[in-house]
């Protein structure tokens, strides 16, 4: 895989989840947030919308940009904190629901990708 590939792929994680965050909140609300937090007022789902339209704007970035080694491994050391935002918000305090827990699967999907374009881009760069 070429570091340009894990990196579409990052983006394409981006996209596909921010955009159900940014384009229908509500229904991201209703599928990824157990019962007991579930709240479908305006603001609430402003506030999903405005997490996926970040999403969505990084994703973009991240089709833009050309990524170097260094970059891959920032971005790999960066999401490691969201692992234990996901465990701590499905296990400990269960806020998301098994849906929610998409984003947990984003999470490691982006992380192996990461690692997998920092060693491509590592070797582009030493050719």
């Amino acid at each position: 895989m070429s570091a340009r590939t894990a990196q579409f792929l990052i983006a394409a994680v981006f996209l596909m989840l921010g955009g159900w965050a940014l384009f229908a909140p509500g229904n991201a609300i209703a599928l990824a947030i157990t019962e007991a937090y579930r709240d479908n007022s305006f603001f609430a789902r402003f506030a999903v919308a405005c997490f996926g339209a970040q999403a969505v704007l990084f994703g973009l970035m991240a089709l833009a940009v050309r990524w170097s080694a260094r970059s891959f491994a920032v971005f790999a050391v960066l999401l490691l904190p969201f692992f234990g935002f996901n465990y701590w918000f499905h296990c400990q305090v269960p806020v998301l629901t098994s849906i929610g827990m998409l984003d947990f699967a984003g999470n490691v999907t982006m992380l192996v990708l990461a690692i997998l374009g920092w060693r491509a881009a590592r070797a582009e760069e030493l050719a």
